[in-house]
C-alpha cells in the first residue's frame, strides 16, 4: 500500500537519494551536481508554509519514501502568485507502481484547495512516462522550449504542461498557505 503525507525535514536525505540519479545520469533535472540533504532541507523550508512538499511511502506513512512532489512559485513577479510550478520524482525501484499518480494527484488536489489557478510542469524530452503522468492528473501540453538545456553532451527540449486548477475570479482571492489547508486527497 502506498501512503501520501506532507514531507518533513527528516525526509530530506531520502528525497535527495531519489533526486540524485536524475541529476547525475538523467535529463529530467538540469542541475549538474546533486544537492546534499541539508541543501534539500533548506529548499523545503524555503516554501515557508505556502507551497506543499509531499512524499509517497511504501506501506504505512512512516515507511520508506519512494517518491516526492512539490510546488514552487511559477515566476517571481507578484502578478504570477496564483500560478505554481510543479515537480514530481519517483525512485527508480518504485517506477510504474502507481506512486507517482497518487502523489501528483494529491498535489494537484491540494493546490486547488489552496486557491491556486494554474499549475505548470516542465518535462525534459524525451520522457513518455512523465508525459503520461501529467496527462493522467489533468495537465495539457502548452508548448515547447527547443534546445534550452545542454546536458550529457546534447541539447534538450523542454515540454511545458499546464493544468487549470480553478476558475480565475476577478479579483482573485489570495492563495491559502499549505500550512493552513494541509494535504487534500481526492
Amino acid at each position: 500500500m502506498i501512503a501520501i503525507r506532507p514531507a518533513t525535514a527528516a525526509d530530506a536525505a531520502a528525497i535527495t537519494a531519489i533526486y540524485a540519479p536524475h541529476v547525475l545520469v538523467g535529463v529530467a533535472s538540469f542541475e549538474t551536481a546533486p544537492p546534499h540533504a541539508p541543501t534539500m532541507a533548506r529548499r523545503m523550508a524555503a516554501s515557508d508554509g505556502l507551497y506543499p512538499w509531499l512524499v509517497a511511502t511504501q506501506g504505512e506513512e512512516s515507511g520508506g519514501v519512494i517518491a516526492y512532489a512539490y510546488a514552487s512559485a511559477f515566476a517571481e513577479r507578484e502578478a504570477y502568485r496564483w500560478a505554481v510550478e510543479t515537480t514530481v520524482y519517483v525512485a527508480d525501484a518504485a517506477q510504474r507502481q502507481g506512486a507517482g499518480r497518487l502523489l501528483y494527484g494529491a498535489l494537484v488536489d491540494t493546490l486547488r484547495a489552496q486557491g491556486f489557478t494554474q499549475a505548470i510542469g516542465r518535462i525534459a524530452l524525451p520522457n513518455e512516462g512523465s508525459i503520461a503522468l501529467h496527462e493522467a492528473v489533468g495537465f495539457r501540453r502548452a508548448g515547447v522550449f527547443r534546445e534550452v538545456g545542454w546536458k550529457h553532451g546534447r541539447w534538450i527540449d523542454v515540454d511545458l504542461w499546464q493544468c487549470e486548477l480553478g476558475e480565475p475570479t476577478s479579483p482573485p482571492a489570495e492563495p491559502r498557505r499549505f500550512a493552513e489547508v494541509g494535504l487534500v486527497r481526492g
